[in-house]
């Protein structure tokens, strides 16, 4: 480790640096002069004296390096040469112009559970948001000020302890603003919407390391695309969001687990409890979500898949009855149920920070779909295919195929032409992750499986153009299907691409516009890896 502000060196080490780099334009994000293979001492010695005291730069040989690179999907890696951590706001912009100066691609990450194929494309210097972690809640109760660096847990921990909520991911260990710059669902878009939905102003740096502040009123339209596409356009350091009355003291949850046998009786209930897809006539506020998996549960059955399924309602359990008699009425091998406080939610219903969903280290080939109605039919071949690839693959025990049900009323009050997040009519995500520990020679047959799970789903309902929830993206779906259909839309990004990122250095995760430049490709990406590069031309 190289502690920022016990380094002598002076700036004019910095100021000799950039007048050795290329005043031409930058192609596709970087220079035709590039210092992109800088030592991370470099680095140190030449940025150093413009960032605050206890910045830290980390190079491959410092001891803190793996935990700041290590990944809960490690299956699409960036190649990370060094690890920069701003300790305050300000020091984002001066990191930014550095590298971009120098022609040293860059990413921010705060929490790493991204997971999309086009992480891997990249080459260059990550910027650790961890240490902003600022949450304070403004003296008139409505919004709270947070760093670039939160994650859900702390959040929901803190504003409840306050007596708010506010919108955020569904997962404890996951950050704030990377599921938000993508839409953002969560157990509260029954009432606020999805998570972007909440925010009030970001404090943005520009790929030239501008500081911005962007909200309705300043960069309205680039505001517009922070809320949906904002991973294309700058590094968020801080925002502003709305908070909320967290209203009743506990929540009622319920998890089941059904055997196979009961698999049709639970999507039918699951498709007559929301109506077919049509949310009016529910009290789906309040039953903020439900979720469901196919999962392997050795002490049931070491040869079949069981149906795990959770509720979460936003009361009682006397309230929350009558929309869960019909689940009762299909026996279950067992049930589990109780009354907590929001913030222990996840950790009762499996997204909490002990569940798989938080631990790091395992490949999670991923797939999604979204859905308005279950396809009873459908969902029955993607089950037995699970089956199927469990006797092949024994490897891939630990994969589940998930079933996502948000409730809506809170989605669908909000016009869907106000922000960039294009998929206010899906109410149900499903995705596959095939899940186990990493193995090259097995990688072709996780990324075949969980590409036809993906596509069972979007024929099953074929009177749907295929859509991707940009955060659960595999990478290689079209720009379409993760940012709208809609020409204007994708028009209206890229206008902004052009406007606000010109050589599109953000351009890593799930683009609108995809990184051309081989210099920032790893070389040692394997067959399967490359091929989910090249289809993403094609489109799907």
């Amino acid at each position: 480790m190289t502690r920022l502000h016990r380094l002598a060196v002076s700036s004019a080490l910095l100021l000799q640096s950039l007048a050795f780099a290329s005043s031409e334009p930058c192609l596709n994000g970087l220079c035709h002069f590039t210092r992109n293979k800088l030592a991370s001492r470099t680095v140190a010695s030449e940025l150093g004296p413009q960032l605050s005291k206890n910045c830290n730069v980390y190079g491959p040989d410092d001891t803190q390096f793996g935990n700041c690179t290590a990944r809960y999907d490690p299956f699409f890696t960036p190649k990370i040469q060094m690890v920069v951590q701003p300790a305050t706001e300000d020091d984002v912009p001066k990191i930014v112009e550095y590298a971009s100066a120098n022609g040293i691609p860059f990413l921010a990450m705060a929490r790493r559970h991204g997971m999309t194929s086009t992480l891997s494309e990249f080459d260059g210097m990550q910027i650790d948001m961890s240490l902003l972690d600022k949450i304070e809640i403004q003296p008139d109760g409505k919004s709270a000020i947070l760093g670039g660096g939160v994650f859900a847990k702390n959040i929901m921990e803190k504003l409840w302890d306050a007596g708010y909520v506010t919108s955020s991911g569904s997962t404890s260990c996951v950050g704030l603003l990377g599921p938000a710059l993508g839409g953002g669902r969560g157990r509260l878009e029954g009432y606020y919407g999805v998570v972007s939905d909440s925010f009030l102003k970001l404090n943005v740096v520009l790929a030239n390391g501008t500081a911005i502040t962007v909200s309705e009123t300043e960069h309205p339209d680039l505001f517009w695309a922070m809320k949906g596409a904002g991973h294309n356009f700058g590094v968020v350091t801080s925002l502003e969001m709305k908070i909320y009355p967290r209203g009743v003291d506990t929540w009622y949850y319920k998890t089941y687990i059904w055997t196979q046998d009961k698999l049709e009786a639970v999507f039918e209930a699951s498709n007559a409890f929301h109506n077919d897809g049509n949310h009016a006539g529910h009290h789906l506020k309040e039953m903020a979500f439900n979720m469901g998996s196919y999962t392997m549960i050795p002490s049931i059955s070491e040869t079949e898949g069981v149906i795990f399924w959770s509720f979460v309602y936003r009361g009682s359990k006397e309230e929350a009855q009558p929309y869960l008699d019909a689940f009762d009425a299909i026996e279950a091998v067992s049930t589990e149920d109780g009354n907590v406080p929001y913030p222990e939610i996840p950790g009762v219903s499996g997204t909490g920070m002990s569940s798989a969903l938080c631990d790091y280290g395992l490949n999670h080939v991923h797939y999604p779909a979204g859905l308005k109605v279950w396809n009873v039919t459908t969902q029955r071949q993607i089950y037995d295919l699970y089956n199927e690839k469990i006797r092949e693959y024994p490897e891939f025990q630990r994969t589940t195929v998930n079933m996502e049900d948000y409730s809506h009323e809170g989605v669908d009050a909000i016009d869907p032409d106000t922000s960039a997040y294009p998929w206010r009519d899906r109410g149900l995500l499903s995705f596959i992750a095939v899940t186990y520990d990493p193995n090259p020679a097995l990688d072709e047959a996780a990324i075949a499986w969980a590409k036809e799970t993906r596509d069972l789903w979007n024929a099953g309902a074929p009177d749907l153009l295929p859509s991707t929830y940009v955060n659960y993206a595999h990478g290689d779906e079209s720009a379409e299907s993760m940012y709208g259909y809609e020409p204007w839309r994708l028009e209206k990004l890229r206008g902004l691409k052009a406007q606000y990122d010109p050589d599109n250095l953000f351009s890593y995760y799930n683009p609108i516009i995809p990184n051309m430049n081989p210099r920032s490709t790893h070389e040692s990406n394997f067959q399967g890896r490359q091929i989910g590069a090249k289809s993403r031309s094609r489109g799907q």
